[in-house]
């Protein structure tokens, strides 16, 4: 088995690695792949010294598996090159979320619909995938009919410069300017650009790519993405309204034994989900679960999660990890 990891010099593909030796998946050979800039580095992965190389001598190497995190445009154009050549790729870019010949996977939910010749595999959107993890068993019991979401996402969406920007604010130096405002003590409701209906496409990839996990369009979605000055997670406050009438004692118990979710909803004692406590983790934390008293069939939940860990590597690797316990990888 050998398996690439394409922009192994950013934030995720870093992940990736730690999630890829976490979770212990099996490799004979790694690749390190990066831009042009990067060639040539050295990176050190359990205890051995790697040099990162270019996107043409990767696909030379013919890698089993490729794990891409290198941006929209360069996996337009070179995740093909790697799938013509036999190699899955798993993209964490939005090129190919909505392409209707491809897949958007998130395994605890749709895993089922992979073939063995899918060679490009998409990755949902981070705030997407914890959404819908929590949400999957209660669609499949309830029917979901319209879904309120807004979130609060953490700066490490952005990406370093981001980060960056937010601890030379605190600091206060002076620094490069990620965002159009400052982020530090301030709240952006502005996620990606704005598109002709003023919603962000941030917020729209929310509306679209909900409806392709689920595989079902009559799901209503509407969103508002903020990004906030933390670290550690993604946060949603999500409204959900239902097609049957739902018992919350039997919501909780649902999402319980749900995988890949953590169950912490006990307002008495002051336990619910925070991206402080969600730092590092793969599991999707749920909690303040409470009927919504202004409309019928309708709850209200928090939802938290790592974004760079099940909103980004986790479920990149858990993909990879389905395709070879099903035996999709050649």
């Amino acid at each position: 088995m050998k398996i690439a990891v394409v922009g192994a010099t950013g934030l995720v593909g870093q992940e990736m690695l730690r999630v890829i030796e976490q979770r212990e998946l099996p490799f004979d050979e790694l690749l390190l792949v990066a831009s042009e800039r990067s060639v040539g580095k050295e990176m050190t992965f359990k205890g051995k010294t790697y040099k990162v190389i270019s996107m043409q001598d990767a696909i030379d190497q013919k890698p089993d598996v490729a794990l891409f995190s290198a941006g929209g445009s360069t996996s337009i154009t070179w995740a093909p090159k790697f799938a013509e050549n036999g190699t899955i790729v798993i993209d964490n870019s939005s090129a190919w979320r909505m392409d209707p010949t491809k897949k958007l996977i998130v395994p605890e939910i749709n895993g089922g619909v992979l073939r063995i010749d899918d060679r490009i595999i998409a990755n949902p959107n981070c705030s997407t995938i914890q959404m819908v993890l929590a949400l999957g068993p209660l669609h499949e019991r309830y029917t979901i009919k319209r879904i309120v979401v807004s979130t609060y996402q953490s700066v490490t969406g952005t990406g370093k410069a981001a980060v960056d920007q937010m601890m030379n604010e605190r600091a206060g130096k002076e620094g490069d300017m990620v965002y159009p405002y400052k982020i530090d003590m301030n709240v952006l409701p502005h996620i990606d650009v704005f598109l002709d209906n003023d919603y962000t496409k941030e917020e729209m990839k929310m509306v679209n790519e909900t409806k392709k996990i689920f595989g079902d369009d009559t799901v209503q979605v509407t969103a508002t993405c903020v990004r906030i000055p933390t670290m550690g997670g993604h946060s949603e406050s999500v409204n959900v309204e239902f097609e049957e009438e739902f018992d919350v004692a039997e919501v909780k118990a649902l999402l319980s034994i749900a995988p890949g979710v953590v169950l912490e909803d006990d307002p008495k004692n002051n336990i619910y989900p925070m991206p402080i406590n969600s730092h590092g983790k793969d599991e999707v934390f749920v909690g303040r679960i409470r009927r919504d008293e202004t409309q019928e069939k309708t709850l209200n939940m928090w939802i938290v999660a790592d974004n760079l860990r099940k909103g980004a590597a986790t479920n990149a690797v858990q993909i990879a990890e389905f395709m070879l316990e099903n035996s999709l990888v050649f």
